[in-house]
């Protein structure tokens, strides 16, 4: 056979080596070399020494080729053969039974066939193997083996360089997801200021900063409304993993059916509609933070699952067979008795224990209303932007006094609806809350008439009211957290009626403390 072994060399080099298409590539190579050797079918794999797998990459006939994706276990024989490879070599099938890697080429191509394997090399480490399939038997002989040798190179790089693009193209597509995953998420945020953390929330704010720097997982409780998503993105963001992603997660909103591919992801296929891969959101959080909101809906059999991540750290995608390694801090909410739920043995009790590694309860709106004015204000200004209102709203004088004296059974939440609703409402004017109505209590709930022992005059009694509300206020009169505004009255108002009164304010206040 008189063939001009560079030109032979170079042409299939760039047949190999001219398109990032590996299924065209393998193609164009082999309508060339079929002009020196036999050859009905090549494929290209590439072994995997971790789970000691050789995968089917590509392959092609004369009618086209493709990609491929078919993975065969290595038996422990050949194993070490693979691993021992340090330099490129070339296998015919004259004799199959006599060498192990021919033979479990024979196992991908099939036994009626001839074989040549040319092993791949590269930096003394072995890649995979270009396997060439002609029908009959002995159709190889050591010229076609010579001259397929001579090919180490370029089909090294080749597959070396294609299982690189397709890594690229998987987190091309990964950030393409987590991007769009991403987007969605921000159309739900509105602010991750924490409104009262140095007041109704002071206490909440010094646990945060205790259990925030380390990883242990938390357990939020309150009730509906309270505020316990933002504590939770204040943990997360005071964390080390502040930088990682910050993943939500209502398990209340979503439904059963689905609970599984959207914690844990599923494979392509694992079901109807399963067009591709889906990370779950689990693996989304992989070292960062995972909000689980509503921990309490969860069903029996999506807390086994759950506590399986705690434990092992590792999830398992719908319809996959390989476990996925995480690295999460889970943050966990519920307005719901999980003590109560233990013992109905609705929340399993290994669970219940895992989360609530710190434990931080969220006060409820009416036991601190001092944030209130604050909370008005921040509503009030959002809101003016979200509904595109002219101009900036003020408070009706008496607004602040109805606001603080109603209980709000839907906590923050409510509040922020009610600004929101008196702000289409109001039409330009001062808002005023004029149809505020406290919550009707059950005669249990009203206290009793007690007698009055002794009588005080009128002015006595405001006195001491206004220096209660100064006391809370540490002196202060204007602002939104001042006592003109909590007491629903103008500054100027409360100045001339506490001058009435003798009621220092000012530097006369502050002499009078310093004496």
């Amino acid at each position: 056979m008189n063939i001009d072994q560079k030109d032979f060399f170079i042409q299939t080099t760039l047949k190999i080596c001219g398109t990032l298409d590996i299924g065209n590539a393998l193609h164009d190579t082999l309508m060339y070399i079929r002009n020196y050797l036999p050859a009905d079918q090549v494929f290209l794999t590439y072994y995997n020494p971790d789970l000691m797998l050789v995968n089917v990459f590509a392959t092609a006939t004369p009618e086209g080729g493709s990609m491929s994706d078919i993975k065969i276990p290595v038996p422990v024989e050949p194993e070490e053969i693979y691993k021992k490879a340090v330099s490129p070599e070339v296998f015919c099938a004259n004799e199959p039974e006599s060498h192990p890697i021919v033979k479990h080429a024979l196992s991908i191509v099939g036994t009626d066939s001839s074989v040549m394997v040319l092993r791949l090399i590269m930096d003394g480490r072995f890649l995979g193997s270009f396997v060439i399939k002609a029908e009959g038997n002995d159709r190889f002989t050591e010229d076609h083996a010579h001259l397929i040798g001579l090919l180490n190179d370029p089909f090294a790089i080749a597959l070396s360089n294609d299982l690189r693009h397709q890594d690229v193209l998987k987190l091309k597509d990964l950030l393409a997801d987590d991007n769009r995953y991403l987007q969605d998420e921000l159309r739900h945020v509105i602010s991750d200021e924490i409104i009262g953390a140095n007041f109704g929330l002071k206490g909440v704010m010094e646990l945060v900063r205790l259990v925030a720097p380390i990883n242990s997982h938390v357990l939020l409780l309150g009730e509906t409304g309270v505020g316990k998503e933002l504590v939770a993105n204040a943990i997360h963001n005071l964390s080390a993993r502040k930088n990682a992603p910050f993943i939500k997660v209502n398990c209340g909103a979503i439904p059963a059916s689905i609970m599984d591919s959207e914690l844990f992801g599923h494979e392509k296929g694992s079901f109807t509609g399963a067009i591709s891969q889906k990370r779950g959101r689990f693996e989304r959080a992989d070292t960062g933070t995972i909000f689980l909101d509503e921990i309490g809906e969860l069903s029996p059999d999506a807390q086994i699952r759950m506590l399986r991540v705690l434990q092992e750290k590792e999830i398992e995608r719908v319809g996959g067979s390989e476990s996925v390694k995480v690295d999460i801090r889970v943050i966990a909410a519920t307005h719901r008795d999980l003590e109560s739920m233990l013992k109905n043995e609705t929340f399993r009790e290994d669970l219940y224990f895992r989360l609530k590694v710190f434990p931080i309860s969220v006060p409820p709106l009416r036991e601190r209303k001092e944030d209130i004015p604050a909370l008005v204000q921040y509503f009030m200004y959002e809101k003016t932007k979200e509904l595109c209102l002219r101009g900036y709203p003020t408070l009706d004088q008496g607004a602040i006094g109805r606001l603080m004296a109603y209980d709000y059974p839907g906590n923050v939440r409510e509040l922020e609806h009610m600004v929101e609703r008196e702000l289409i409402l109001s039409r330009n004017k001062p808002l005023a809350f004029d149809d505020l109505q406290a919550p009707i209590s059950s005669q249990a709930d009203v206290p009793a008439v007690t007698e009055v022992k002794e009588i005080q005059k009128l002015d006595t009694v405001l006195s001491g009211y206004i220096r209660q509300v100064l006391e809370k206020t540490g002196g202060r009169v204007e602002g939104p957290e001042g006592a003109a505004t909590l007491l629903g009255v103008k500054p100027n108002t409360l100045r001339h009626r506490m001058k009435k009164l003798g009621i220092p304010f000012g530097r006369n206040a502050r002499a009078g403390s310093d004496r």
